[in-house]
């Protein structure tokens, strides 16, 4: 039998299924992924812009959008934005998923319950959780508003005072996301062995040293494919950026992809607008490229 698996005709053959299985696959990753990001490169080199049909494939100065780039000091704030927004909500999702996802680890009707309600913000589409922080923030219909008022301590809108409006897109947006992070360490916390801990507990460790020695090793390549994913989709925040401010006040919530947009959609250059989305996609992959750099999520080295 085994004689028969190694011939080269059998082989030969097993590459042919796998090639004719994989084709149907391969055609449509290439034509909804591929293609459109080709045409998304050719139209960063051009000047393509609705206003002016006549230079719209105009390839002779192909890197004058990304020149420009270079010399926009808007474009460069909202990259400078882009990373404050991307770190704060990274880090707070990482953080309140995993305190949670701790003290959610158990056997019990109560918990399941928790671990259910917990995870509604992540399944409520993006526009829902914008509307819904929308009211939140608005002093005349948010019930905290009210209720701060009512006890004496009236506040500022969040999202109308310069200093406090991108964290409180960072807050909306950690709401939405922090259960991603509690799924998977929960399922990670319930894949560790009973074993070791044992161990530990019988030669004395606390909570501390458990979590630190035994629990953490187990979980870390978990947290870093969960960072590694949140930071991605956190150059998406469009949705709770055009509800809650609209880029204001000012440009202090304007982050690399809006701009993007103002560029297409309110001056049309179409042009300039690919060009900064290109910039935005070689910076995913570097920092995806970086962050596996980093080996964390390597279960060899434990």
């Amino acid at each position: 039998m085994a004689s028969v698996l190694l011939a080269p005709g059998w082989r030969a053959e097993q590459r042919r299924a796998f090639l004719l299985g994989l084709s149907p696959s391969l055609a449509v990753l290439l034509v909804i992924t591929l293609v459109p990001a080709a045409a998304l490169l050719v139209a960063s080199f051009t000047p393509l812009s609705l206003t002016d049909p006549a230079a719209t494939f105009r390839f002779d100065d192909p890197l004058v959008n990304y020149r420009q780039l270079l010399q926009d000091n808007r474009f460069l704030g909202s990259i400078a934005v882009q990373f404050k927004l991307s770190a704060s909500s990274v880090a707070l999702q990482l953080l309140v998923g995993l305190g949670l996802a701790l003290l959610l680890n158990g056997k019990s009707r109560v918990l399941e319950g928790a671990r259910t309600l917990f995870l509604i913000p992540m399944v409520l589409p993006p526009i829902v959780v914008a509307l819904i922080w929308k009211i939140m923030y608005t002093p005349d219909v948010s019930p905290v508003h009210r209720a701060l008022e009512h006890l004496g301590s009236p506040v500022r809108s969040l999202i109308a005072n310069p200093e406090t409006a991108l964290w409180a897109i960072s807050l909306a947006d950690t709401w939405q996301w922090f259960p991603f992070t509690m799924l998977m360490v929960l399922a990670s916390l319930q894949m560790i062995p009973d074993d070791p801990l044992e161990a530990a507990r019988l030669e004395g460790a606390n909570r501390w040293q458990l979590f630190r020695y035994i629990v953490f090793p187990y979980i870390r390549p978990v947290l870093v494919v969960c960072g590694l994913f949140r930071l991605i989709d956190s150059f998406k925040a469009f949705p709770l950026i055009y509800v809650l401010t609209n880029g204001g006040p000012g440009n202090v919530t304007e982050v690399t992809n809006y701009y993007g947009f103002i560029q297409a959609f309110n001056f049309s250059y179409w042009g300039y607008a690919s060009a900064i989305a290109t910039v935005m996609l070689v910076g995913v992959f570097v920092l995806s490229w970086l962050v596996g750099k980093l080996g964390w999520s390597d279960h060899e080295q434990r």
